[in-house]
């Protein structure tokens, strides 16, 4: 069973989805406690100093899709105590 799960769905323009790769890279490269913008509403996560990516391109169908995937221990970030909050 999943603690969260989010999935959003939906046609957009390429300077839309620009935008919102903008959000996620300034998210990122804030760390700890970013808001994300995700269409209307806001999600808040903890973004460690260290994560796992992985880059999926496939072609076929007449389509191409490309996927990228952040991956993260929840818990503290290394170098935090496990007391401070």
């Amino acid at each position: 069973m999943k603690d969260l799960e989010f999935e959003q769905k939906r046609s957009m323009s390429r300077i839309e989805a620009a935008d919102q790769l903008d959000a996620l890279a300034a998210a990122m490269r804030k760390g700890g406690n970013a808001p994300l913008e995700l269409g209307p509403g806001k999600l808040s996560l903890r973004i460690p100093d260290e994560l796992r990516c992985e880059l999926e391109v496939e072609v076929g169908g007449g389509e191409i899709e490309l996927e990228i995937e952040f991956k993260w221990q929840i818990g503290p970030d290394r170098g935090e105590s496990a007391e401070s909050s």
